[in-house]
């Protein structure tokens, strides 16, 4: 990997930890006989804009994985709240001037995606975070929770982040009218996201169990890129046939 940022250094980080409500061990369950965890790490090794790649675990087992696969680990506490802590307490003491998020159930994140978000930070210094929108094709979607919504202004700049249905249509949909799915993936300048863990979860992101209304709470520029990519993680045992398929599908299996 290498860069052509010039002096603004990029770092990718994927925290990733043993325990998973849904799927125990998730991070080194087999995906066409290599584990979850190194599926994802593969991908974003592919994104030039990246001039190093941690993963961020409190677990061995994790850790020895990505090491086998010649991954660098960084090792972090067990007790963190968020995998942003996990991802802030990684890059603790290393140089890193902007620091990409990249989920560890991803096998198929698009490399060329996190190139755009280190580019958005790089290019414009306003921004403190940028992140990625995808549109919401199935109406069905609107109405569930776990699906984030999200809205932004003319510039790009997030408005607000929901798992309600944002906007929500009053009468009929105005011509042109597009709903978006958030994306997890984060690009964040250092010295924002040194100040976000510092603070304690504010009103809203109790009440929607969001940690990006968080930063906006505290006032935070967020840049929306869009994207055609929907994005297919694992997160219940039975993802792991259909990712692999996708795997399959896409040639890197």
């Amino acid at each position: 990997m290498s860069s052509d940022l010039g002096r603004v250094r990029v770092v990718g980080v994927i925290p990733a930890r043993y325990a998973s409500t849904r799927l125990p061990a998730k991070a080194l369950v087999q995906l066409c006989g290599k584990p979850l965890i190194v599926r994802v790490l593969e991908q974003v090794r592919q994104a030039s804009r990246l001039d190093e790649v941690l993963v961020a675990t409190d677990d061995e087992r994790i850790a020895a994985a990505v090491r086998a696969a010649g991954g660098t680990v960084a090792m972090t506490r067990s007790d963190h709240p968020s995998g942003t802590d996990r991802v802030a307490e990684a890059v603790a003491g290393r140089l890193a001037d902007v620091i990409v998020n990249v989920q560890g159930d991803e096998p198929l994140i698009d490399p060329g995606l996190i190139n755009r978000l280190a580019d958005a930070m790089v290019r414009d210094p306003e921004w403190d975070m940028a992140t990625a929108a995808t549109p919401i094709r199935d109406v069905s979607d609107l109405g569930k929770a776990s699906v984030v919504k999200v809205v932004w202004d003319s510039r790009g700049r997030a408005l607000y982040f929901s798992r309600a249905a944002i906007p929500f249509v009053r009468d009929e949909a105005p011509p042109g009218l597009r709903h978006w799915r958030h994306l997890g993936i984060y690009a964040y300048r250092r010295s924002f996201l040194d100040r976000l863990v510092a603070e304690p979860p504010c009103v809203l992101e109790l009440a929607e169990k969001l940690e990006q209304l968080r930063a906006l709470h505290l006032g935070a520029s967020i840049k929306v890129i869009e994207t055609e990519d929907t994005g297919i993680g694992v997160d219940t045992p039975e993802d792991v046939p259909r990712v692999e398929r996708a795997l399959r599908a896409a040639g890197l299996a």
